[in-house]
C-alpha cells in the first residue's frame, strides 16, 4: 500500500491497519483474544503501526478522521460497514489459501467470509468495485470464486513482481536447503511439525538446512523442535529478509507460504503443500517492479471519474506500464 501511495503524490493518502466494526468479531476479540494471532491484533497490528510511524505516514485507524474519495484494501474478508459508502479497490497481497471444508460451507451458506478461518475466499466476495490480481491464473481463480471478471485487472503485486532483484544481496550464507515454515498451529490449524521437520532432513540429504520461521510462530517452541530433529549445523532465523535467503538457497521447502513464488521466479527447485502446476499457473507476473504504478494508474482514473464502478468499468481501458530492465540487477 505504501508503494502504491508513492505513485500517487498528488493525493492526500492515509493509512489504517485492518479494522472491523462487526459486533461478532469485536466480542470474540474482547472475550477470547481470538484476533491476536490474526491481522486484527497482536504483533501484526503492532508491526504495521511501527512501519507507519517509521515512514512518517498519515494514520487514521478506523477511518474516523476523514471522508475519503477512494479506499484501497488488501482483504475483502473483513470490510467495515463505514467503508462501504466509498469507491473501493481491492489489491491482492499474496497467496490465497486452499479451499477447505469450512470455506466451501461458508460460501454455500452465504455466511461472512471470515467465518472460513482462512484466506481461501479473499478476492472472491465480489463486494469491491475493482480488483487487482497478481496473475491471469489468480484472475481465473477469483472469477471462479464469484467475483465478476470485468472487475478484475492483472496488475501484478508490488511485493512479488521483481524477484530477480533479490539475487544481489549481502546475506552471508549460500548453497543451503531453505525451509520457510507456516504459522498453522498459531492460527488453529493442525500440523505434525515433527513429521515435517524429518521430511526436510530427508530432502536435504546431508546438505545444510536453513529454517526461516513465520513471524507469528512461537519461536522458542519451534527452535527447540528444529534443534531436536536436525543436524547441529542447521541455521534458524526468526527474522531477516526471507527473499534474499531464498535467492541464496539451492532448494526451497515451504508449507503454505507466498514466498514459494519467489523461489519459482528465481528458478529454484521448490516444495509446497500446494499443487505445483497450480502454483506455476498462478505465479505473480514479473514486470520489473511496475505493479505499484499499474495499480496507481487505476486508482487515479477511478478517483477522477464521476460515477459508479459499473460505469467506470464500461469506459476504462487498462494499459499496464511498459517494462524496462535495470541491467545492474542481473550483474
Amino acid at each position: 500500500m505504501h508503494q502504491i501511495s508513492e505513485q500517487l503524490p498528488e493525493y492526500d493518502c492515509w493509512f489504517s491497519q485492518i479494522f472491523t466494526d462487526s459486533k461478532i468479531l469485536k466480542s470474540a476479540q474482547k472475550l477470547t483474544g481470538l484476533g491476536n494471532n490474526t491481522i486484527l491484533g497482536g504483533q501484526f497490528k503492532a508491526r504495521s503501526e511501527d512501519y507507519l510511524k517509521k515512514n512518517q505516514l498519515n494514520v487514521d485507524y478506523g477511518a474516523k478522521k476523514n471522508q475519503y474519495d477512494l479506499v484501497v484494501y488488501c482483504s475483502d474478508l473483513i470490510v467495515a460497514s463505514s467503508l462501504r459508502k466509498y469507491k473501493t479497490i481491492w489489491v491482492q497481497e499474496g497467496m490465497i489459501d486452499k479451499h477447505s471444508f469450512s470455506s466451501k460451507a461458508v460460501k454455500k451458506l452465504g455466511l461472512p467470509a471470515y467465518f472460513a478461518g482462512n484466506t481461501a475466499l479473499n478476492g472472491s466476495t465480489n463486494q469491491f468495485d475493482i480488483y487487482c490480481a497478481a496473475s491471469e491464473g489468480y484472475k481465473d481463480y477469483f472469477t471462479e470464486g464469484g467475483t465478476d471478471r470485468d472487475k478484475l485487472f492483472v496488475t501484478g503485486i508490488p511485493n512479488y513482481d521483481n524477484c530477480v532483484k533479490f539475487l544481489k544481496n549481502s546475506f552471508p550464507y549460500r548453497d543451503y536447503v531453505m525451509v520457510a515454515t507456516t504459522d498453522m498451529r498459531e492460527t488453529y490449524r493442525h500440523e505434525d511439525r515433527e513429521a515435517f521437520i524429518r521430511q526436510t532432513v530427508k530432502i536435504a540429504n546431508g546438505r545444510q538446512l536453513l529454517f526461516k520461521l513465520h513471524p507469528n510462530e512461537k519461536f522458542d517452541r519451534a527452535e527447540a523442535e528444529i534443534k531436536k530433529y536436525t543436524p547441529l549445523d542447521t541455521l534458524i532465523y526468526q527474522s531477516g529478509n526471507t527473499d534474499e535467503m531464498i535467492a541464496n538457497c539451492t532448494e526451497l521447502i515451504t508449507q503454505y507460504s507466498t514466498v514459494v513464488y519467489t523461489g519459482l521466479a528465481l528458478g529454484k527447485k521448490v516444495h509446497s503443500y500446494f499443487d505445483m502446476d497450480e502454483l506455476k499457473s498462478r505465479m505473480p507476473i514479473q514486470n520489473n517492479g511496475t505493479s505499484a504504478k499499474n495499480i496507481a494508474k487505476i486508482c487515479r482514473a477511478y478517483v477522477e471519474f464521476e460515477g459508479k464502478g459499473k460505469d467506470f468499468l464500461k469506459q476504462f481501458t487498462y494499459k499496464p506500464e511498459k517494462i524496462t530492465r535495470d541491467e545492474e540487477v542481473y550483474a
